[in-house]
């Protein structure tokens, strides 16, 4: 019975890092990118101007992630997004890259 007990109370508090799911590109953006990608004169390449995210996409998406996750310029690393993940900032960078085209 105590071993029964014991790995039930084990998986309970396993629970919350595992039910916790990636947030999609959607939702990274408009926690944290959205913050300078929205508007001009941020530096920052705007999310739906494919003029400005042309060359960028040319570079190829693992270009782009190590420009995300080291940051470039004025972006910081991660964009301030210090808790995503590499698949969620991936999801995010891609989100803007498909809604620039």
């Amino acid at each position: 019975m105590k071993k029964v007990l014991i790995a039930a109370a084990a998986a309970t508090m396993m629970l919350p890092a595992a039910a916790m799911a990636e947030r999609d590109g959607a939702a990274v953006y408009s926690k944290t990118c959205v913050m300078c990608h929205a508007a001009a004169g941020t530096g920052a390449p705007v999310m739906g101007n494919a003029e400005e995210w042309a060359p960028r996409a040319a570079t190829g998406i693992e270009a782009l992630m190590v420009s995300a996750t080291k940051g470039k310029g004025a972006m910081p690393p991660k964009g301030l997004c210090m808790d995503c993940t590499d698949g969620e900032l991936q999801a995010a960078v891609q989100y803007m890259l498909d809604n620039s085209k």
